[in-house]
């Protein structure tokens, strides 16, 4: 019998599309107002509230355990850092380049892998890892002041992050289940962004004009990886992955109508050749694992 349901997929990438996006819009509005330790801080503890009543509902919160505390806050300290420099270079940068650069993040997991996972080198993933570097090129272009811009540094250190954190997840998920990864998550990073937001004395409190805003990331950042997990669930990585491109240009659409970015042609071939990079992996490793 065949489990696998390719529309249903594509119907739930469409919703952790629209997740991701309204999640940078939200931290765009958010400039000048909250800092990105604040918008953490405050993200976090919205996804505690929703992990909780989630798993109180479900009957889940059982599963929390404390056996992997250490790999937990590796774990979470990846991720906060990837997020904060991330929250970082979408109110810093063009939204295109950043989400350009954030699709690298497969390929900086792909690598993490082999030394941290003892995952095999092949010459597809080789191959992927060039075509990624070859794109960061073209989306950064070194050859001009663009690529001292600390919002696009702040992007390729984002997708660093997130990669590390990918397979820090993998790990944790051979012994905990989604409850209990997602708990630690939104509390040991609540910890770290109340500390990193207090540390200078001052923490801006929530409006009556931010609040909104931060209830909407903190909502859209669970559901976009809740709606990728189910996408994943349902079709094949080569068939789920290839639609999340679908971001770039949803977000260049939103950049040059909203904030009058403009979208050069550079980023949209570097992108093309990070997509196509990802897409060779996942079809090769796809027919492996066949």
């Amino acid at each position: 019998m065949n489990n696998t349901h390719p529309l249903r997929a594509a119907v739930w990438m469409i919703g952790a599309i629209v997740s991701f996006t309204a999640m940078a819009v939200a931290a765009r509005e958010l400039k000048g107002l909250h800092d990105t330790f604040e918008i953490m801080t405050y993200r976090s503890l919205i996804g505690i509230v929703i992990v909780i009543s989630v798993g109180a509902w479900a009957g889940t919160l059982g599963q929390i355990t404390g056996r992997s505390l250490k790999l937990h806050a590796l774990r979470n300290i990846c991720h906060f850092t990837g997020q904060n420099l991330w929250f970082f270079a979408v109110v810093s940068a063009p939204l295109a380049q950043v989400f350009a650069l954030e699709f690298t993040t497969p390929i900086w997991a792909m690598l993490f892998a082999t030394f941290l996972l003892s995952e095999r080198l092949t010459r597809i993933r080789v191959l992927t890892a060039i075509m990624g570097f070859i794109g960061i090129l073209i989306v950064a272009r070194p050859e001009t002041d663009v690529a001292l811009s600390p919002g696009l540094l702040a992007a390729g250190g984002a997708a660093v992050g997130f990669a590390l954190t990918a397979v820090f997840t993998r790990m944790l998920t051979r012994t905990e289940t989604i409850t209990c990864i997602l708990f630690y998550l939104t509390v040991m990073q609540a910890i770290l962004g109340i500390v990193s937001a207090g540390f200078d004395g001052q923490m801006a409190m929530p409006s009556l004009i931010t609040a909104p805003w931060l209830i909407l990331v903190g909502c859209s950042g669970l559901l976009a990886h809740f709606c990728m997990t189910k996408a994943l669930s349902m079709a094949s990585a080569a068939i789920v992955m290839p639609i999340d491109f679908a971001r770039l240009p949803v977000i260049a659409i939103i950049g040059m109508a909203f904030y009058a970015e403009p979208l050069e042609w550079t980023v949209v071939l570097g992108a093309s050749i990070i997509f196509l990079g990802n897409y060779i992996n996942i079809r090769a490793e796809t027919r492996i694992s066949a």
